[in-house]
């Protein structure tokens, strides 16, 4: 099983940009899916949250301005960030709990980190 994080890159302030996060693998379901972010010297910080009912919740910091997403026939998760600022810069990782076809417990996976820049 595999999370494949992607669609980070350099953006000016007042920008977007559209993150993914694609599971693959021998998957039988995936419960929640989550956003963080980490800049270097500070903690891992949760962005956004989607359950697998499609429930979201968010940081304080991105609300009404982030928005979580998932596809669940494609098994991915989407971030959408709009109107980003400078401080939105940080490698962001996404999270998902999934069941494997050989399992019988959930189990938390981690992307590879893509990195989103907000510079004019």
């Amino acid at each position: 099983v595999q999370l494949q994080a992607s669609g980070g890159g350099l953006v000016q302030p007042g920008g977007s940009l559209r993150l993914s996060c694609a599971a693959s693998g021998s998957i039988l379901s995936i419960n929640s899916m989550a956003w963080y972010r980490q800049v270097p010297g500070k903690q891992r910080e949760l962005v956004a949250i989607i359950t697998g009912n499609g429930n979201t919740n968010y940081a304080d910091s991105v609300k009404a301005r982030f928005t979580a997403s998932r596809d669940n026939v494609k098994k991915t998760g989407y971030l959408q960030m709009n109107s980003l600022r400078p401080e939105d810069t940080a490698v962001y990782y996404c999270n998902a709990g999934i069941l494997r076809m050989s399992s019988s417990t959930y189990e938390s996976y981690w992307g590879q980190g893509t990195q989103v820049t907000v510079s004019s």
